[in-house]
């Protein structure tokens, strides 16, 4: 089973509001899902991300692959270079 950490859109029309997912990549966009991680809402300003550094770093150990949006936010959360320096420790 391939893992990815992608986004779920909610929110009304014209309102998107998405949260972040750990998700079979089988399971359609808005579907079945593992694990809610954290939450994006880009319609503020600046946009606000909410993401559970943690189970992230998780999911990430485990081999779950970011879309590239979630790798985005996981860059400007610093999330991305604490998975890399665990990396190197071990």
């Amino acid at each position: 089973m391939a893992v990815k950490i992608r986004l779920k859109r909610m929110g009304a029309k014209k309102s998107p509001f998405y949260r972040l997912v750990v998700a079979d990549s089988r399971s359609p966009r808005d579907g079945r899902f593992v694990e809610e991680i954290g939450t994006y809402n880009p319609l503020t300003e600046p946009a606000q991300v909410k993401i559970d550094e943690e189970r992230a770093l998780y999911w990430l150990g485990t081999g779950a692959q970011p879309s590239d949006k979630v790798r985005y936010l996981f860059h400007l959360e610093g999330i991305l270079k604490k998975f890399h320096e665990q990396k190197v420790q071990k």
